[in-house]
């Protein structure tokens, strides 16, 4: 089988569209799916026609109870599974359902409305729509606190390493791990935080964006918790969105990986403590509402499943 992967090493654009849908009971799933995979392939080769210098792309990861109900190949990937709520003792990595999950995203924000209207018309008579997050770039890639998001992001080949699954999982080579969370932070109690004191929380400094000296970061700091090693990273793609009026304003999380063990360690560490009791300090000011496991096969594997 040729390689040929989604689009998940592209970097961050400038708008997104995330959606989460669940299916129905159907016997017309199948049909309905094979049409999709046609669908993505095709929206995604019309993208780089008509918007060769947009960054325009569809990325679809399938989830575990999906890959059963669809018949897809076993035996499965070999760490995909339903993810499993991480408990710590004051916060939960929450598990959620999810059987489709649909990554767009462009300069332009029309092209994000358009794909993701063309997606739910041809799936909303068998799926129904469990999440739709809008997402903007905010300033210098920062999220909504107000730092710098994806600072430890890994770039050129080592991109593609951790991004994507090589040969130790030969039939699935070109596809990736897909995780996602919705976080939607305090930030009433954030603000009342002296820039001082959220730089501690982070671990770096706020305007530059420099990294806290080991001596000097809190051991409860995110960038110390949440980066496990030179030698286990991910590809983030974090989003702001929010409602302003209402303040709910969060971040979706969403991380490609070769290896979902890699992201397992990094929530455990979040959520449970390094060592344990010690939890990530903005899990105080960050809540996650979602969390779901999908797998991205590559277009090869889509044109397969279209049949």
């Amino acid at each position: 089988m040729s390689v040929n992967s989604q689009n998940v090493l592209d970097y961050p654009n400038n708008n997104t569209i995330f959606m989460v849908w669940d299916f129905r009971e159907s016997i017309a799933i199948k049909d309905r799916f094979k049409h999709l995979c046609a669908l993505i392939a095709n929206l995604n080769n019309s993208a780089n026609v008509r918007f060769p210098n947009s960054r325009a792309s569809v990325v679809m990861g399938i989830g575990y109870r999906a890959w059963h109900l669809l018949d897809l190949p076993k035996p499965l990937p070999k760490e995909f599974e339903e993810f499993a709520p991480i408990v710590g003792s004051r916060h939960t990595a929450v598990a959620t359902p999810g059987d489709l999950h649909f990554h767009i995203r462009a300069d332009e924000y029309s092209f994000c409305i358009d794909a993701a209207s063309v997606v739910s018309e041809a799936i909303a008579d068998i799926a129904e729509s469990v999440e739709e997050v809008h997402g903007f770039r905010y300033w210098d890639s920062r999220s909504i606190l107000g730092f710098v998001d994806g600072t430890e992001n890994p770039h050129g080949g080592d991109r593609q390493y951790f991004g994507i699954i090589g040969d130790e999982d030969p039939y699935y080579k070109g596809g990736s791990y897909l995780f996602v969370q919705k976080y939607v932070h305090d930030l009433t109690a954030w603000k009342s935080l002296p820039i001082s004191e959220q730089e501690k929380v982070i671990g770096r400094s706020k305007v530059d964006d420099i990294e806290m000296p080991d001596d000097v970061k809190p051991s409860n700091a995110h960038s110390a918790l949440a980066n496990v090693g030179d030698d286990l990273k991910i590809v983030r793609d974090n989003m702001p969105f929010g409602n302003i009026s209402n303040n709910e304003m969060g971040t979706y999380f969403i991380a490609y990986a070769s290896s979902f063990n890699t992201v397992k360690k990094m929530l455990t560490n979040m959520f449970i403590g390094s060592p344990e009791g010690n939890y990530d300090r903005i899990l105080d000011f960050s809540t996650p509402k979602t969390g779901t496991l999908f797998f991205v096969p590559t277009f090869d594997m889509l044109d397969e499943f279209a049949g």
